[in-house]
């Protein structure tokens, strides 16, 4: 196991204050093919997931913000990707799933309990005290917005799950996950968890609902189980209320 020293660790959480320098500017970057970044320094991608596990196994709040990359089911790709975030949601006790489902500013107030925004994403960072999150699903330019932001203003830890070449913002992050690689995500925490000593429910329902969530949507139910959620069918579904159509995300993903 890798364990990294204060001094070794360049990219922590925060809060950093106002416009506090880039990674790129701490000389951090992108991790390399089968690397990943931990505090900044690049590591092999399993010591990354590890140190994942265990942030989001003991963080406070732990969170997974899934964007629309993973929301949508816009084709086979996406589903297969969203079910796999949700086996990773499914070896985290008590972890919260709270969306990006647009990236539009949510003016004049966004409802912390119920999304995430990345033009003020640490509105529902502090709204929920949060202090170890994921993100999944979200395109790159819109994360690096949201992980610059919440370093700066925020105590949480980020880790970014991301499709292409990571992002250097994050405290964590594993770069080209497909399906596949979210699952390995997926391995590592059941075995840390394990390790750990750390017990699901007996009914599968790990997944807790924001107070907003259990009132506005589930009935007052306060959990749920993630793998008993089914897709819908491919088509373009209430991502048309926030002004999206499948053809755009393709063009996008």
């Amino acid at each position: 196991m890798h364990e990294t020293t204060t001094d070794e660790r360049i990219i922590v959480p925060g809060p950093a204050g106002f416009h506090p320098p880039s990674a790129a500017q701490l000389g951090v970057l992108p991790p390399n093919p089968g690397k990943g970044l931990l505090y900044g320094r690049e590591v092999d991608e399993e010591t990354v997931m590890e140190e994942i596990a265990r942030v989001m196994l003991t963080g406070r709040n732990a969170t997974i913000f899934p964007g629309p990359l993973v929301l949508w089911n816009w084709n086979a790709h996406a589903a297969e990707k969203a079910r796999a975030v949700l086996e990773i949601a499914a070896q985290i006790p008590d972890v919260l799933i709270i969306p990006m489902p647009d990236y539009r500013p949510k003016y004049p107030k966004v409802e912390p309990q119920e999304v995430i925004n990345p033009n003020h994403p640490n509105l529902t960072i502090w709204g929920n005290k949060i202090e170890a999150c994921i993100f999944v699903g979200v395109h790159c330019h819109y994360a690096n917005l949201s992980l610059k932001m919440i370093r700066a203003g925020t105590n949480c830890c980020t880790i970014a799950l991301c499709a292409e070449q990571g992002h250097e913002d994050a405290m964590m992050t594993v770069r080209d996950c497909d399906a596949a690689k979210l699952r390995s995500v997926a391995q590592v925490i059941k075995r840390v968890r394990e390790e750990m000593g750390i017990a699901l429910p007996e009914n599968g329902e790990n997944v807790r609902f924001t107070p907003y969530q259990s009132r506005m949507v589930h009935g007052g139910k306060t959990h749920t189980n993630p793998l008993d959620f089914t897709l819908s069918d491919p088509t373009d579904g209430s991502a048309a209320a926030f002004g999206h159509s499948s053809n755009q995300m393709q063009r996008e993903a």
